[in-house]
């Protein structure tokens, strides 16, 4: 059973079809309706949402399905009835699982224990949809992923950074995460992704100097400083990123088509300046979008992985 719970679920050229797949859907929304009847897809919810449950939710139903959204606390999972047990139940009546939640290890059971693919849509270490939204969006306004610099500023530790390094590698770009140092992304997933670089052509550069890793880039990107769960971090996390907010001054050491992008929600005037983010080289607009194809698309091809199996 094939499912999606890191970046590197997806080979290059799976990724590759994936994308392909997500600009076909974004072009022509209802060519394909595979989950016609409609057919139940799962979405549970841990944390809350906007972007998330939005794209999910449109994208079941436009692929011909019905979305069974399960907010935080509206089940009994992982309370009164395990993981395991879940996994069981709904895999007999859902075609797909997709779950928003916190450790990763809980999606990783879940998967384990399921008849149906499993979906990312957010663990705390990794954030695999948004790199597809992410991909998707920068082909559309650059072409050609590969040999292309994207760098990411800001807390290179969370699962938006180690799913850049992922993600990004795996598509043949070089990526560059500058962060302090003890926001640093996990070694052994700085080590995957350098691996998969080694094969596709990309790479993978941990550095601390943000206007060193702007430099000539092709994509800046940053993420909010302050997580869920983090807020009564905000004092002192504002005090350690304050060298490493996106400013116009920061963006004019990049390439000068470069883009500028933010998985969102964001706060201005903390991780990004208002000029910045809503300036003529931010795209977080048509990235917000391409959540809803680049999921559409993941949705389709894992349904067809399955089929094959069978």
């Amino acid at each position: 059973m094939r499912h999606f719970l890191r970046d590197d679920d997806l080979t290059p050229r799976e990724q590759a079809e994936v994308l392909r797949l997500a600009r076909e859907l974004k072009a022509d929304p209802y060519a394909r309706k595979p989950l016609n009847g409609p057919a139940t897809v799962a979405i549970i919810f841990d944390k809350t949402s906007t972007r998330t449950r939005v794209s999910f939710a449109a994208g079941v139903a436009s692929l011909g399905g019905y979305p069974l959204i399960i907010n935080p606390g509206e089940s009994q999972l992982g309370e009164k009835e395990s993981i395991t047990d879940t996994a069981k139940m709904i895999s007999r009546i859902a075609k797909l699982i997709v779950w928003r939640t916190g450790a990763h290890e809980r999606i990783v059971e879940m998967a384990e224990n399921s008849q149906v693919p499993v979906i990312n849509s957010l663990t705390d270490d990794f954030h695999p949809c948004q790199i597809l939204a992410d991909l998707l969006t920068i082909q559309e306004h650059k072409g050609a992923l590969a040999g292309l610099t994207a760098a990411y500023i800001g807390d290179a530790a969370n699962n938006m950074g180690q799913s850049y390094a992922l993600g990004f590698a795996t598509a043949g770009m070089h990526v560059r995460l500058a962060s302090p140092v003890e926001y640093r992304p996990r070694a052994d997933i700085i080590a995957d992704a350098e691996r998969i670089a080694a094969g596709t052509g990309g790479s993978v550069t941990v550095l601390s100097d943000p206007v060193a890793a702007v430099r000539d880039a092709d994509v800046v990107i940053t993420d909010t400083w302050v997580s869920m769960g983090q807020e009564s971090e905000k004092q002192q996390r504002v005090a350690t990123f304050g060298a490493y907010r996106v400013t116009p001054e920061l963006m004019a050491q990049a390439a000068d088509d470069a883009i500028f992008m933010h998985c969102l929600p964001a706060y201005r005037e903390y991780e990004v300046a208002a000029e910045v983010i809503d300036g003529a080289q931010s795209v977080v607009w048509d990235e917000a979008e391409n959540r809803l194809h680049a999921q559409k698309a993941l949705m389709c091809w894992l349904l067809e992985q399955k089929e094959e199996q069978q």
